[in-house]
């Protein structure tokens, strides 16, 4: 391992690292388990706003003179049903904003915060086949790989809108296209998909994309895409990097840390 002693993820997601073979190694393994919530849960309501109310098209088509509503109509969220998958500090800043768009709430967590009574825990299955609205906020483990499958696609209602802000695994993409397809969905918001990590965060718009699952994707009208920005605020970059700084330190006069995965 080249003398490594230590590696520091800026994020809180750490399925890119093998923790089993640093610890063989000697490596120790530090992360930033929450920088700003706010952040990543902002970005997904305004997925959701987006995909759900066409706000990019109606921009392009204003821009060139088309005042039209073709292609525009949406659907309201108020009344409607969140279902919020994953219950971590995301999770919650995105209930409390979708709460604030008077929806109703149904959660889903492996282990349930109990502390939040406003909160009505629901299995899986139930929290599915009930929610207008479905939001990802969970961490990507050999347990929740592709949860979003053709299986718990058909669970969902008709017309409900999807949105991952969380890892792209979560989701098999296969299965997805295939419920776009048969208009299973009114929108589809993804910030994180399962390609990503070949392009994301580079310009690509001179070249041709030698992978067919984002090009369909990116085919749908009702999908939304963006690049893994969630995290990109002002508040989020600044936090981040205190938190890795704090790591750092703290490694360097042999203190043991709450980040140590």
């Amino acid at each position: 391992h080249q003398g490594i002693r230590l590696i520091l993820m800026r994020c809180a997601g750490y399925n890119n690292v093998n923790l089993k073979t640093a610890a063989e190694c000697g490596i120790k393994v530090l992360r930033v388990p929450g920088y700003s919530p706010e952040a990543v849960a902002e970005l997904a309501m305004a997925l959701v706003l987006t995909a759900n109310r066409h706000t990019h098209k109606a921009y392009i088509k204003c821009r060139e003179n088309n005042f039209s509503l073709n292609g525009l109509m949406g659907v309201n969220l108020y009344k409607k049903t969140a279902g919020i998958v994953g219950t971590g500090k995301i999770g919650l800043a995105m209930a409390r904003i979708c709460r604030g768009f008077g929806m109703k709430l149904l959660a889903y967590d492996l282990y349930p915060d109990k502390t939040q009574t406003d909160l009505n825990y629901v299995f899986l299955e139930t929290l599915l086949s009930s929610s207008d609205l479905i939001s990802l906020h969970c961490p990507l483990t050999p347990d929740t790989y592709h949860m979003i499958n053709k299986e718990s696609i058909s669970r969902m209602k008709d017309g409900v809108i999807l949105v991952n802000t969380s890892r792209g695994g979560l989701i098999c993409t296969e299965d997805l296209i295939a419920g776009i397809r048969d208009h299973k969905f009114f929108a589809v918001g993804l910030d994180v998909y399962e390609e990503e990590s070949d392009f994301v965060y580079e310009d690509m718009s001179d070249q041709i994309l030698d992978r067919s699952t984002m090009a369909r994707l990116l085919s749908f009208p009702n999908v939304m895409v963006t690049s893994h920005q969630g995290f990109f605020t002002k508040e989020a970059l600044e936090a981040i990097s205190h938190t890795t700084l704090e790591n750092v330190i703290t490694f360097a006069e042999g203190k043991e840390s709450t980040n140590t995965l």
